[in-house]
């Protein structure tokens, strides 16, 4: 059977959310929501380093929150973001 005739599980295996703190570093946390706490805790230091001194309306983190997206969804990881103000 090739890769492709293949089902694959793309269900969530864990929960994150990630918070804005606010102007004052660290400006980031991610929060174990449920599911695999092993795999929140790689997928947070990842997260953090993309982040890392990254306020919301800087133009680098539109960048880095849609590589987190796509990190999430391949490491089946169910992401929640608090940014702490009304997205549109």
């Amino acid at each position: 059977m090739s890769y492709t005739d293949a089902e694959v599980d793309l269900t969530p295996i864990a929960n994150a959310r990630i918070v804005y703190l606010g102007p004052v570093a660290p400006h980031w946390e991610v929060y174990h929501t449920g599911g695999e706490r092993k795999v929140v805790d790689a997928f947070r230091q990842r997260v953090l380093a993309r982040l890392i001194l990254l306020p919301p309306h800087d133009p680098q983190f539109k960048r880095n929150r849609e590589r987190i997206l796509k990190d999430a969804e391949l490491e089946r990881v169910h992401v929640v973001w608090d940014l702490g103000i009304n997205e549109e």
